[in-house]
């Protein structure tokens, strides 16, 4: 095409525009591409007319385009091949649609707006309304006939015999695609042919519900003939050869059963065209769901929709699709069931069975007995499955007779994954159930606990002659006691190792996320959610995390009386802190919630973790022996992520010994309560204590995270005009959503590269560091920010020998003197609990479990009087290396 040839194309472009298109120019050098440095940017705006007359003013040889998707009013295109137009597509899928109840749509597309392309392929266009439109999609190929081989094509079979030859017949061009329109011509295209409007225009393009268009594509995809052969999870295993006259019940079952009679409860026949059957989900008015019959090689179940019980695109024969919808599944196990089922039912090769036939299913209790336990729903909230126990539809059968075979039988029964939910853990085996509040608990089995739970899982029989007439009977029998007893007594066992119980998302270590109820492989963790999980989005967006931050921030801890953004940052961090605690590696300190009166809030702001992620509580032991056995109990038995204490006296001292060893220890080891054994379980707990003008003492003040309020009025159990209401109500309506919210703060931090902020908190910098990252991603400020104030203030005996050193430097200066010149200074010397001074000796094994210590900048220094014979002490000031002043 010559320049005098060129039409001016500033009229198309003003034609497309004015019907909501965005149009880019396209070279005239057959490559189809955009004539743009970049056409990235018109993905998303519209170009303007300006643009246009830069572009296609002065007769200047190219082509244009339409950019489809949301850019252009959400308008997709239809592409037909032109040899998919040549071997009939088209008219095929014409007679689909009109046959299913789409013809109305379908032809307003085909007489809409209508494009013939040089290769003579056909192009249609629609506006969806109610959806966003997808990106470009292949929606029907065929394998390429020989006779329309390339020469390349012809050298890649040499090279690749195997390989296969594609034609794509059918396809969209949807988001963040363009194609070519009239009336581009001459170089623009490789033949020098140009396109050609055959029906409608860019002004009629009909607009048709985005449940409809779902409908078309399903019936396009149907012409696909390169459908994928069956998968594992659809197929059984390999088959063995059988000896001759016997057959397989699933083949059998293939054989003799036709679909109606296997999918006729989910979906109804439409009409048959050739040797393939269309089918609509029940309930559906329009449209096609599956086909039958369409693969050449097997006749095959293939559905489109997503809106019915299998899965989609994926094939499956006769046997699978009964096997799905009996078994709930297609996996090894789900096959060797229904296989067992169609036996009974008579098909297949028939064997004859000696002795009873395996107990009917039951849904799995707690495991504790086997009598019948009450059968528990499936579902939950919001459709969702319960994470109560997974259903075994039939058991494991097991010869018992002789014990040494049956230990044996038993122990490959787990390493097979049979048995639900029975796991292994430091102590021997054990199983997941739940109290009757929902609460997680983990039962370690004794014998009679591992006998009552194989009576209920596997079908266990001796095998006993008949003395009348010698035949060899199965007989119903348990295990022996003390079978299961040696079982219990090994050292190891082939079963899944529980490492701990999660009860809401929680982030892995390799910072992915566990989203699904049940066992995680990859972690060892169970998740049991303490409420109904909300489906997470595949990709966290900034307006998410600021509605997140709404959510939890602006809403629920908008009224509580935090002392400084300090209080509430920290608080913050413990609330993310079950999310992230299998990320982190290591322990995280205590955390104190503490008021200065009733009614301030700190019970409130515990129980939010209950509602969220479970809690369990323990009462306040005044004495460590019994703190320790209180502590492990519940770590023992219990599956809940959070630990409080609540309610400690007013003004408590908080000065164990017991629990500094447990914030700063990651394995917790101990003596069971009325056992000589001795077991170790991961420390992975927050632990919460809550209290009026609580203070630490020892060691507990460097381990605590703070959290202080103060209503700073004389009734605070009298205030009102709350931005939630009743909180405890909110929280009860609410729950899954704060989840929601919390999961998405951190996933968005994931998202955004995890970035840590180096914190130095002694055994927890590493988890601290995390939190500090989080929350600078998320804008909150305060973190440990009145860490060095809130230990000083509130540590009783920091305070305390503080003041006594800083009166000992004033007055005695730093000369060593004795214990008993120290007792001079009455007034600041350290006390006994009851008041009393202490004696030279008491102070003196009191300095020496203090000697190097800072308090404030001040310390204790061990002075030996060789000539005296006995220890002096004096106290000593830091001195700034830099400036070699004193620090005050």
């Amino acid at each position: 095409m010559n320049d005098e040839q060129t039409p001016d194309l500033r009229a198309p472009a003003r034609e497309l525009d004015d019907a909501g298109l965005c149009v880019i120019p396209i070279k005239a050098d057959g490559s189809k591409a955009a004539a743009l440095r970049s056409w990235s940017p018109y993905k998303v705006q519209r170009s303007t007319p300006a643009e246009h007359d830069q572009w296609f003013g002065g007769g200047r040889p190219g082509g244009l385009a339409v950019v489809y998707g949301a850019v252009s009013g959400n308008v997709e295109m239809y592409e037909f091949e032109g040899h998919a137009i040549k071997d009939g597509l088209l008219d095929e899928v014409t007679e689909v649609m009109e046959a299913s109840g789409l013809g109305e749509e379908w032809h307003a597309i085909l007489t809409g707006w209508a494009t013939e392309s040089p290769s003579g392929g056909r192009h249609f266009r629609v506006r969806v309304d109610g959806a966003p439109v997808p990106g470009n999609t292949k929606l029907a190929s065929r394998l390429a006939r020989e006779d329309e081989y390339t020469p390349e094509e012809r050298q890649r079979l040499l090279e690749k015999p195997n390989a296969q030859i594609i034609r794509v017949q059918a396809e969209t061009r949807g988001e963040g695609g363009y194609g070519l329109v009239e009336p581009s011509g001459g170089t623009v295209h490789a033949t020098g042919k140009p396109y050609v409007r055959i029906a409608g225009s860019p002004a009629t393009i009909p607009t048709v519900d985005s449940d409809v268009i779902t409908a078309i594509r399903d019936v396009l995809r149907m012409f696909d003939t390169l459908p994928a052969k069956e998968k594992a999870k659809t197929a059984p295993r390999p088959k063995r050869e059988l000896p001759a006259g016997f057959i397989r019940p699933g083949d059998d079952f293939e054989n003799k059963v036709d679909w109606p009679d296997i999918i006729g409860d989910e979906l109804d026949p439409i009409f048959t065209r050739g040797s393939t059957t269309y089918w609509r989900r029940k309930g559906k008015k329009r449209g096609i769901s599956a086909t039958t019959g369409h693969a050449s090689d097997r006749d095959r179940l293939y559905v489109f929709s997503t809106s019915t019980v299998f899965e989609t695109e994926t094939p499956y024969d006769k046997f699978a699709a009964y096997t799905h919808l009996t078994q709930g599944g297609t996996d090894a196990l789900a096959f060797k069931r229904a296989a067992e089922a169609l036996r009974r039912r008579g098909f297949g090769t028939q064997h004859q069975r000696v002795g009873p036939a395996p107990a009917a299913a039951r849904d799995f209790s707690d495991g504790s007995s086997a009598l019948d336990a009450e059968p528990v729903s499936d579902e939950g909230e919001e459709g969702q499955t319960r994470p109560d126990l997974r259903v075994v539809t039939s058991k494991p059968r097991l010869n018992v007779t002789n014990e040494a075979d049956a230990i044996d039988g038993i122990l490959d029964i787990m390493a097979s994954e049979q048995l639900p939910d029975l796991y292994k853990r430091s102590g021997g085996p054990c199983w997941v159930y739940q109290d009757d509040q929902g609460n997680p608990l983990i039962k370690q089995l004794a014998t009679d606990n591992l006998r009552a739970y194989l009576a209920d899982h596997v079908m266990t029989y001796q095998m006993v002659r008949n003395p009348l007439t010698e035949v060899v009977d199965e007989v119903r029998e348990l295990l022996m006691p003390k079978t299961c007893g040696t079982i219990l007594g090994r050292k190891d066992w082939p079963l899944l190792t529980l490492r701990g119980i999660v009860t809401s998302p929680v982030v892995r270590p390799d910072g992915s996320l566990i989203q699904a109820p049940k066992y995680d492989k990859a972690t060892g963790l169970y998740m049991h959610p303490r409420v109904p999980l909300r489906r997470l989005q595949p990709q966290v967006t900034d307006d998410a995390v600021t509605r997140a931050k709404e959510i939890v921030l602006g809403q629920m801890l908008a009224d509580f009386p935090f002392v400084d953004d300090s209080d509430r940052a920290q608080y913050l961090g413990a609330l993310l802190s079950p999310i992230i605690r299998h990320y982190v590696p290591g322990p995280t300190p205590l955390v104190v919630i503490t008021g200065t009166s009733q009614a301030s809030g700190k019970t409130l702001l515990k129980d939010v973790f209950g509602r969220l992620y479970g809690l369990a509580e323990t009462p306040w032991a005044e004495n460590d022996a019994e703190l320790r056995k209180a502590i492990t109990a519940k770590m023992w038995d219990c599956g809940d992520p959070v630990i409080a204490m609540d309610n400690l006296p007013n003004g408590h001292i908080i000065k164990s010994p017991i629990l500094s060893s447990l914030v700063t220890s990651a394995i917790w080891s101990d003596r069971l309560l009325g056992s000589s054994s001795s077991v170790s379980m991961p420390n992975d707990r927050l632990w919460i204590l809550t209290g009026n003008n609580l203070r630490t003492g020892g060691d507990n003040g460097r381990r605590t995270l703070w959290v202080r309020l103060d209503p700073d009025c004389p009734n605070p159990d009298q205030r009102g005009n709350f931005k939630v209401g009743d909180l405890r109500v909110w929280l009860a309506e609410n729950a899954s959503t704060i989840v929601a919210a919390l999961v998405t703060m951190v996933r968005g931090w994931l998202a955004a590269g995890a970035k840590t902020i180096n914190t130095r908190m002694g055994d927890y910098s590493q988890w601290a560091s995390v939190i500090a990252g989080i929350l600078d991603y998320l804008k909150v400020p305060g973190w440990l920010a009145n860490r060095g104030e809130a230990s000083a203030a509130l540590d009783d005996e920091a305070q305390e020998w503080a003041a006594f050193l800083t009166d000992w430097h004033r007055k005695i200066g730093t000369e060593p003197v004795t214990t008993k010149a120290l007792l001079g200074l009455k007034d600041t010397v350290p006390q006994l609990h009851n008041g009393d001074l202490p004696s030279g000796k008491q102070l003196g094994h009191w300095l020496k479990a203090r000697q190097g210590r800072y308090f404030e900048d001040l310390k204790v220094v061990l002075v030996y009087d060789s000539h005296l014979k006995q220890n002096t002490w004096r106290v000593e000031q830091h001195v700034d290396k830099g400036t070699g002043r004193a620090e005050r």
